[in-house]
């Protein structure tokens, strides 16, 4: 998939201000996937849209379920792989994601992505801290990043998008990390 596109100034017919990034969501149905996606490409266009630079904008996702996952992301600069914090077998299906895709693409930056927050704080504190240490667990044998995410209340969702950029062009960012079990944790 490919992330939001950007025009900036007035170039409407001038394609060179243009950064494509393919970044891959790879994970098991049902996951908020999809959702993931139109939000962020729903804030993207609504920030541009109050951007008084910006007086143009795209969108571009291209979507190829009927392919490998793994091939789907050989051209990825990320890789999120996702799972709903509210079921620990899409967690653990976070590993097999991870060996299929690295297969395919050693360099893309791994992001391990947990959705539905607003439904995971519902959980009994117990079984929240459980999740999160196996999650933190899993991001430090794979050296991937972690962030959980809401697309209904677009929790962290617009931060996974901009600390992949500011990683990638080594832009300045400062983004604090968030251990804390029952808050959206961000664990760099």
């Amino acid at each position: 998939m490919a992330s939001p596109l950007r025009r900036c100034g007035n170039h409407d017919n001038d394609s060179s201000d243009l950064v494509v990034l393919k970044i891959s969501l790879l994970g098991d149905g049902q996951i908020s996937k999809t959702s993931f996606l139109c939000n962020s490409m729903v804030s993207t266009s609504q920030e541009m849209e109050s951007d008084s630079h910006s007086s143009n904008n795209r969108d571009q996702v291209r979507c190829n379920n009927n392919i490998p996952a793994a091939c789907n992301c050989k051209d990825s600069v990320a890789m999120l792989f996702m799972f709903d914090l509210t079921s620990r077998c899409t967690l653990n299906s976070v590993i097999p994601w991870f060996q299929q895709a690295k297969k395919w693409n050693q360099i893309a930056i791994p992001v391990i992505t947990g959705t539905k927050f607003d439904d995971f704080v519902q959980l009994p504190i117990d079984l929240q801290w459980t999740i999160t240490s196996q999650t933190r667990a899993y991001a430090k044998a794979l050296n991937a990043i972690v962030f959980f995410s809401s697309a209904t209340y677009n929790v962290n969702v617009n931060k996974i998008f901009k600390f992949i950029t500011a990683k990638l062009f080594n832009l300045p960012w400062n983004l604090e990390r968030n251990l804390n079990v029952g808050e959206p944790i961000i664990d760099l």
